[in-house]
């Protein structure tokens, strides 16, 4: 049995929703006037799909599409249709005739006969869309409807943000609260914005809140509970379960909260990656730049920084990863927005990967929002995830076998750019990853079917390549993607994928996105750079069509190759010829983890001795312009951008990031 609150009913009524053999559901309106007995209306017959455990767990009516939306034990999200006729059969037996009959009857009549005498004349539908098993075996335990969107909970440990695209259900995104609330039972809203977690931790009831990542309160019940009730006011809240058939309360009064905040934390751990996608304008503020950075504390985090304020408001935090965030990408970084966010707003795909070699994909959503704290909305939808273990954990009697590298981890990503052109007509994005256990990987994304497959790797390396970079050299003969890749030796391998990424293609239209990775072969040139470990690695362009790539070594050196594609070989196979080699050894006291060339003659270079140095690159090698000193300790990666003033003069921005987050301009 299941109630739920149904909008067009009066308050003394509710649907009831009943399971019965053979995965049949029941839907009935009841009406409980004081003083007389219930009275029920049998709406519709539904259809669950068949699995070992058929039956229902949780049920909500949608305020918009007249739509209902279950959850069963076998942990499926189901939605079924709620509005027009249930069919000629039932009109003529006069079973239902819609909710306006209702109130028409009369619920104290005792001599009305069983409105399941008749039952068969409805017929059974079946449901519109089905999410089998999106909570495991479990079973959902509640579906709730919020705004425009739909969060469901189960026991496995997550609750999920769904929305309604025509007549079907489209996840958006998973949320893991804390490790080890593995029974979440509920979510609750709260008028100030914060997000209640209901759940048992063990044997322990707990109100978790998603705002401040924090238990507000936890009752030592034993754990595990089916009948409970939980209901809080300013003053006092309370908790009662059964236990043993006994009928147990815990209540306790408000307490004044103890503690302020005075500077809340973007992560619980250093930062080690950061990205900017860009800016959102608005009205009557300064121009607010979004950035999603990536932590050690297993999540992601999309924040806005106001120039202005000083200040940086998490917009969304992604906590997908069972490890580190070693690794961003983004791929379109700017663009008009869709789904109703409006004309001056952000569209981008974030690729972020890390330990346990997880890579997990989002499609991000930023506008404006006057309304909100931070001025601007973000909507996070999830896209596709990849490990490289995940065969394993399918296999059987897998506590018999020796697991293969299981500390894998991607180090560096890197977008492959101009993968959609008129010599590649297909939707599949590529990325390219540098991974800890000596491998260059290349995966593709279909959004689409939201599917991440790895299609080319090789191991040239032989040891843990820290950098990979993807450029695209135009040429009369057609387009050719390159990648740089950097390793623990200080070499630097340059690859010609463009045959890799065709054939991965084709392979992938054939097989429908499954396919044996491919070898990416030998790379077209290596150079030595450094003696040691390349902490930062960044490709330019220049005018004339050649590509500058500076690197950065844990030796505190930094070293800048000038590339050129040999003319009138390319078609044959892609030939690079090393022009000119520039070295400045110590040009830091420590690791050069950040480097960026901002124009060709101007490189820009920040190291864990907390320097940011603004190099000229001329014929004599690098020299030293200015040096900033910044407040970041641990300095893990940089991020730069420019901008352009009024009178047309470019202003370069950067933001770095470590024990902390800073922007310089």
């Amino acid at each position: 049995l299941c109630w739920a609150p149904r909008p067009e009913l009066p308050p003394d009524a509710a649907a009831l929703l009943v399971s019965g053999p053979d995965g049949e559901m029941l839907w009935l309106d009841v009406v409980h006037c004081p003083g007389q007995a219930p009275w029920a209306r049998l709406m519709r017959r539904c259809l669950l799909p068949p699995c070992k455990q058929r039956w229902l767990t949780c049920a909500a009516f949608l305020p918009q599409g007249g739509l209902l939306v279950c959850g069963d034990r076998r942990g499926s999200l189901l939605l079924f249709p709620c509005c027009g006729s249930p069919g000629p059969a039932a009109e003529s037996t006069g079973i239902a005739d819609g909710g306006s009959s209702l109130l028409s009857a009369d619920p104290g009549s005792e001599s009305q006969p069983s409105c399941l005498l008749h039952k068969e004349a409805l017929p059974l539908q079946s449901p519109l869309s089905v999410l089998f098993g999106l909570h495991g075996k479990t079973g959902v335990t509640s579906v709730t409807c919020h705004g425009d969107y739909i969060y469901s909970t189960g026991r496995d440990g997550c609750y999920r943000q769904l929305r309604l695209r025509g007549q079907q259900l489209e996840v958006l995104r998973k949320h893991r609260p804390c490790k080890g609330l593995q029974w979440i039972e509920e979510l609750r809203f709260t008028p100030d914005g914060d997000l209640l977690v209901l759940g048992f931790h063990a044997d322990n009831f707990v109100v978790w809140s998603t705002r401040t990542s924090e238990n507000l309160l936890c009752v030592p019940c034993g754990g595990g509970h089916r009948s409970w009730s939980y209901c809080s006011s300013p003053l006092a809240e309370a908790f009662a379960f059964i236990k043993c058939g006994d009928v147990m309360l815990y209540r306790r009064e408000a307490e004044p909260g103890e503690q302020q905040v005075l500077l809340a934390s973007l992560h619980g751990r250093e930062i080690s990656c950061v990205r900017r996608l860009g800016t959102v304008e608005v009205p009557d503020h300064a121009a607010l730049n979004v950035f999603i950075t990536g932590s050690e504390d297993t999540t992601a985090c999309v924040l806005v920084l106001s120039e202005r304020s000083r200040a940086a408001v998490p917009l969304a935090r992604l906590s997908d990863h069972i490890s580190s965030v070693r690794a961003l990408a983004l791929a379109h970084p700017t663009g008009p927005s869709d789904e109703g966010f409006g004309d001056r707003g952000l569209s981008a795909l974030l690729f972020s990967a890390g330990g346990r070699a997880q890579i997990e994909c989002y499609r991000l959503l930023c506008a404006r929002d006057p309304a909100s704290e931070s001025t601007v909305a973000c909507q996070v939808i999830h896209v596709a995830s990849h490990r490289l273990d995940e065969y394993w954990e399918r296999k059987k009697n897998r506590h018999k076998l020796v697991k293969m590298d299981p500390e894998t981890r991607y180090m560096s990503l890197s977008v492959v750019p101009g993968t959609s052109s008129k010599q590649l007509p297909t939707p599949w994005k590529f990325l390219a990853a540098a991974c800890s256990d000596g491998s260059v990987r290349v995966f593709g994304l279909l959004e689409a079917a939201r599917k991440l497959v790895l299609v080319a790797e090789s191991f040239h390396h032989q040891r843990c390549v820290l950098k990979v970079e993807a450029f695209l050299h135009g040429q009369a003969g057609g387009e050719r993607h390159l990648l740089c890749s950097a390793a623990t030796d200080g070499s630097l391998a340059f690859w010609d994928i463009t045959s890799p990424i065709a054939d991965a293609t084709d392979a992938l239209h054939r097989v429908e996105g499954r396919m044996q990775p491919l070898a990416l072969g030998a790379p077209l040139l290596t150079v030595m750079a450094h003696s040691c470990g390349v902490n930062s690695l960044h490709i330019r362009q220049t005018p004339e069509g050649r590509y500058l790539v500076a690197s950065g070594s844990d030796d505190g050196s930094i070293h800048v190759c000038l590339l050129e594609v040999a003319p009138g070989e390319a078609r044959a196979g892609t030939c690079l010829r090393v022009l000119e080699r520039v070295a400045r050894p110590c040009a830091h006291a420590a690791h050069v983890t950040g480097i960026r060339l901002l124009r060709p003659d101007l490189l820009l270079s920040a190291s864990v001795d907390q320097r940011l140095t603004l190099w000229q690159r001329g014929p004599g090698g690098l020299d030293a312009l200015s040096t900033t000193f910044f407040h970041v300790p641990d300095l893990a990666e940089l991020d730069c951008w420019e901008v352009a003033e009024a009178g047309g003069e470019l202003r370069y921005y950067c933001v770095l990031c470590g024990q902390g987050l800073e922007m310089l301009q």
